[in-house]
């Protein structure tokens, strides 16, 4: 059996894609691996691109845009590996990234998903370990008050983490997500109601459900460039994906007065973004 199976869903990065390929392939370990490529319709030549420069991945080239959660799990319904590694088509591995992962979660049984130390192109620490949302923080944001209050998301961002030490957390980032396989080199699947947004979420509280851990480890770090396929999706576009996978995410894990609470403060959040671009309000990052 493989030791790693490598799943990239491509949207419109052509050129971040190839390099990372590049790096990915050149990875060298006592360990074998292979990568997949699942491109959601790009339609700006990565899939000739792929089937020119590196024939030894397996490409799924979609007619349509079939989200994250869908694209994946084409993949993942293919594979059997011991481990699997689900990576952003925006990212860099570095050298050791990939031997260093897989040695720590030889050695780290009870890690069902881990994340590893994720940085920007300027070598700052990305922190991206959340805990699992409440419909507190999640209306906060929806009702843009970190405009006004800056640390209302804080205890949510756990924005006081050791990202020096490892540790048991609620979930990482899906940029970069590794997940242990069972005895038959299976993962579970992703819930496709998610198109984008709350998918690495669910998944992670469906592990603990089930009783496997998630963990955050510095052993490893690969370069994150940060949302370059979201950056293309229009903002109103984004709100709409943004505001579905919410309102199902709740529906789904919580009492429904939360998810129904959800719905109708997003009329009110509406009105606050409109009102915080006529006063010039700083933008956030995606949360």
């Amino acid at each position: 059996m493989l030791d790693l199976a490598i799943v990239i869903v491509s949207w419109k990065v052509k050129d971040k894609l190839a390099a990372n390929l590049k790096e990915l392939l050149a990875s060298q370990g006592n360990f074998n691996f292979e990568v997949w490529v699942v491109d959601n319709n790009s339609g700006d030549g990565t899939v000739e691109m792929i089937k020119h420069d590196f024939p030894q991945v397996h490409l799924i080239a979609n007619p349509d845009n079939r989200g994250f959660a869908g694209a994946n799990n084409q993949a993942l319904r293919e594979i059997r590996a011991r481990y699997v590694l689900l990576l952003n088509p925006d990212m860099l591995v570095q050298p050791d990234t990939l031997t260093n992962m897989l040695k720590w979660c030889d050695a780290n049984p009870q890690a069902t998903v881990t994340g590893c130390h994720l940085v920007t192109e300027n070598g700052e620490t990305l922190l991206h370990v959340r805990r699992f949302p409440t419909v507190w923080d999640q209306l906060a944001i929806v009702l843009k008050l970190p405009h006004l209050f800056p640390h209302v998301l804080d205890h949510y961002l756990r924005t006081d983490f050791d990202y020096t030490q490892a540790a048991p957390v609620d979930s990482v980032r899906g940029g970069f997500f590794w997940i242990r396989a069972d005895r038959e080199g299976r993962v579970p699947l992703f819930d496709e109601r998610y198109f984008l947004w709350f998918e690495e979420v669910d998944y992670c509280r469906q592990v603990k459900l089930n009783g496997g851990q998630v963990w955050y480890t510095p052993v490893a770090t690969c370069v994150d460039y940060v949302g370059q396929s979201f950056k293309q999706v229009g903002r109103g576009q984004a709100q709409t994906y943004f505001r579905e996978s919410m309102i199902k995410y709740f529906a789904k894990w919580e009492p429904r007065w939360q998810s129904r609470l959800l719905k109708l403060a997003w009329p009110i959040g509406i009105f606050m973004a409109v009102l915080g671009e006529k006063l010039n309000w700083h933008r956030p990052a995606k949360t």
